[in-house]
């Protein structure tokens, strides 16, 4: 127990009177512990930690001083409050306590029920910042079952937007689990070869990757006649698909009226909003081009491509992996990011072996 019988106190005086009379004051309410000297304190709190000190300034060989300089350097004993014991009733000698970490200062000879309500006071103050500890550990772990359940409400309902887009375009089934999957590898091997790894580190990475599941997100306020449409788009058709970017946009904006910013929110809109931009300025909606083009962006825009490569899709076959590497190759500078592109080349096995995963049966 932190008060009542059970708070321990250690008394430290070179002088046995003065022990014996404080311990006589405080016995009746704490389990009292006494030591003539610093060297027996140290000996001491090997075994036992008191729930507060009382240590006498002027003593042989370790001063009150020097002790609690050593307690306060011991994880063990530093937040042990420690009170001087003193006959001296200067203002220096009480700052200079305090300075080292005394809680109070306490002059000899004793006054009783003084001594008895200053350690009252204190130990009262200590089982507070227990408690207070406690409570905060409670709910430190109360904040993160909540966190857990927000974050799997929170992909539940991503998958369920995803599935929503994909149900209205069978064709392309599977694709957002696709360009996660491959967007994954892609940055892990960006950071691991050091390309814009500044930036990625800044990310929260769990979050960047299920915000990339609304990239397409946008696709729901397309009209079925053409987003179902079996074969190729007219030019007119197809500036009406090029849409789904903006209107992704306008979604994730409206969320965040509601919900508030957020770095998931932020991801996901910037995905959603440049994915099909190009490196050279002549992608949608925008025509940014370069570095204008923001890094989610760029990245979404390479595996977004590679999956429709090695896709089958109404009015064109599934490249082979070898053959969508041979063409991302050579767009690089043109409609991919070179240093993005450069990374997917090298890494070009590991995405082969994801094509192997989903595509071969």
């Amino acid at each position: 127990m932190s008060d009542g019988v059970y708070s321990k106190i250690l008394l430290v005086d070179d002088n046995l009177v003065n022990l014996k009379v404080a311990r006589n004051i405080l016995m009746s309410k704490y389990d009292v512990f006494t030591v003539p000297s610093a060297e027996k304190m140290f000996v001491f709190l090997q075994k036992i930690l008191p729930d507060l000190i009382l240590l006498d300034v002027m003593m042989p060989d370790v001063t009150g001083y020097d002790a609690i300089k050593i307690l306060k350097a011991d994880p063990r004993t530093a937040d042990i409050p420690v009170i001087f014991l003193t006959s001296k009733s200067e203002p220096e000698s009480e700052l200079e306590g305090l300075a080292l970490g005394a809680v109070d200062y306490i002059i000899k000879p004793f006054s009783p029920p003084l001594l008895l309500k200053r350690i009252d006071l204190h130990i009262l103050v200590k089982a507070q910042q227990r408690e207070l500890t406690r409570w905060n550990k409670e709910l430190q772990s109360l904040v993160e079952v909540k966190t857990v359940a927000v974050l799997k409400l929170q992909s539940a309902l991503l998958r369920t937007m995803s599935n929503l887009v994909e149900c209205r375009d069978d064709v392309t089934g599977g694709h957002i689990e696709r360009t996660g999957f491959f967007l994954r590898l892609l940055m892990e091997e960006m950071r691991a070869r050091g390309i814009y790894r500044d930036l990625l580190d800044t990310w929260d990475a769990v979050l960047f990757l299920q915000s990339a599941q609304l990239h397409d997100v946008g696709k729901i306020q397309i009209r079925d006649d053409i987003l179902l449409k079996p074969g190729k788009l007219t030019n007119d058709e197809f500036d009406q698909m090029k849409r789904h970017t903006v209107f992704g946009e306008q979604i994730i904006l409206k969320i965040e009226e509601d919900a508030g910013e957020s770095a998931f929110l932020t991801h996901a809109k910037i995905m959603a909003g440049t994915h099909h931009e190009r490196w050279n300025g002549r992608g949608y909606p925008r025509g940014l081009a370069g570095e204008e083009i923001p890094l989610q962006g760029r990245m979404m825009a390479i595996v977004d491509v590679y999956d429709a490569l090695v896709s089958v899709r109404p009015y064109k076959r599934a490249f082979s992996h070898d053959e969508a590497l041979k063409i991302i190759k050579e767009e690089s500078g043109q409609q991919f990011d070179p240093y993005i592109t450069g990374v997917f080349v090298s890494a070009s096995n590991l995405f082969s072996s994801a094509h192997d995963r989903y595509f071969t049966n």
